[in-house]
């Protein structure tokens, strides 16, 4: 089983990362628990996406122990990069968030707002770039099932842009 926690902001698109991983896994013939924590308003606050993935069935549906964290934001970088397994990788946008170098976990420093940007003038999808960077870097589903559950959950005139993006995400996972 692997537990994987997305976190940042909201309107950074943090919740559909964990819905485009998860159908992603489901497409993998994988057991998948998705939930979601977000703040009151609809933009700006903290929320967070959970996904845990099992070969076989689940009790538990929500990460008690992140093995990987993905975070887009310093304040939930900082709350939670506390909060994982001892053997977790952390990714986080280079960006928006400065690592705390004393923490003895693998970090991975991902350019997801700044490649969106440069890329595609549009930091919109800086979300599904540091995606594809967390699977491809994780190992977590086939680049296939990620890119046909993203083909699910985009609409069809941001979905060329979102598979470039993810595209991005796994050139930049594979460090």
């Amino acid at each position: 089983m692997i537990q994987v926690r997305f976190a940042g902001l909201g309107g950074q698109g943090i919740l559909l990362m964990g819905e485009i991983l998860g159908e992603a896994a489901v497409l993998d013939k994988k057991y998948v628990g998705q939930t979601a924590s977000y703040g009151s308003e609809a933009r700006g606050s903290a929320c967070r996406s959970d996904v845990v993935i099992s070969e076989s069935w689940i009790d538990y549906p929500e990460v008690t122990e992140a093995d990987v964290l993905a975070c887009m934001s310093q304040g939930t970088y900082d709350q939670l990069s506390k909060k994982v397994n001892p053997e977790a990788v952390i990714f986080y946008d280079a960006q928006m968030v400065k690592p705390d170098p004393s923490l003895a976990l693998r970090q991975v420093s991902i350019p997801a707002t700044e490649k969106a940007f440069s890329e595609f003038n549009n930091r919109m999808v800086a979300n599904i770039v540091l995606l594809g960077a967390v699977v491809k870097g994780a190992g977590l589903v086939k680049e296939d099932s990620l890119l046909k559950s993203l083909a699910n959950r985009v609409p069809p005139s941001f979905l060329e842009l979102n598979q470039k993006a993810v595209r991005l995400g796994f050139e930049l996972g594979r460090t």
